[in-house]
């Protein structure tokens, strides 16, 4: 006999981070990092960043911020607007167990921190 599948405690979280250069990385030849905006799926939060970490390690790339702004619902909360794409992604990430490269912005400054509004949820 078989158990009923107990219920995912996994959420999707939204991350946004901040990646500088490494060899390797794939960023364009005079980008000077990048943002990324992720979506990710753990436990809680820091499950989720510490995932989005491990696997932007893994892929060579060099991490130095993450920024969370929370679940689906978080978000909603908050008054964002999440259109049926991005929707689509965050499940996705569930689905898979994943995190999942929304957007890539490069960074063309001396500092990433200069260039803020690239993302606003």
């Amino acid at each position: 006999m078989t158990s009923p599948k107990k219920p995912s405690r996994q959420k999707v979280y939204t991350l946004v981070v901040q990646i500088g250069r490494k060899a390797g990385d794939g960023l364009p030849k005079k980008a000077t990092g990048a943002g990324l905006v992720i979506f990710a799926s753990g436990v809680d939060e820091a499950e989720a960043v510490r995932e989005t970490v491990a696997v932007l390690k893994q892929a060579d790339t060099a991490p130095l911020d993450v920024t969370g702004y929370g679940t689906l619902e978080d978000r909603l909360a908050e008054g964002h607007e999440i259109d049926d794409e991005e929707r689509g992604l965050m499940r996705r990430a569930l689905d898979e167990n994943a995190v999942i490269i929304a957007q890539m912005e490069p960074f063309y400054g001396t500092h990433p921190e200069t260039e803020t509004d690239w993302y606003t949820p």
